[in-house]
């Protein structure tokens, strides 16, 4: 896995008018300069938000590639429970070295939040 150049790719995508209208006509080839594995491919290519996110993606770069394509704020975090369900925790990145273990902690800490 690549997590550095998946969230390279999508900082410059977020940024780049230009990147993000060659990204809009042909996904596939704008990744190719990219060193991604076929799933990195695949979920940018389709877009996957919630294996973007299981693969680490940060949420901040995540989001604004959800919105590219039109991705609500309610089913983007939805995709992201989804991805978490269908691809086990986070496996690398911030997510992943914090113990995040997906929707249910969030779950947990609140129930213990409103008990205090």
């Amino acid at each position: 896995m690549s997590l550095y150049y998946v969230q390279k790719f999508l900082y410059e995508l977020n940024r780049d008018p230009g990147l993000q209208e060659a990204y809009l006509a042909d996904r596939r080839g704008v990744l190719e300069p990219y060193d991604l594995d076929e799933a990195e491919v695949e979920a940018l290519v389709e877009p996957d938000i919630g294996l973007l996110y299981v693969l680490g993606v940060n949420g901040q770069i995540l989001m604004h590639f959800a919105a590219l394509h039109q991705v609500p704020w309610a089913d983007y975090l939805q995709r992201m429970r989804d991805g978490v369900a269908a691809h086990g925790p986070v496996r690398a990145g911030v997510y992943a070295m914090v113990g995040y273990e997906g929707v249910g902690a969030e779950s947990v800490g609140q129930a213990t939040a409103e008990r205090s």
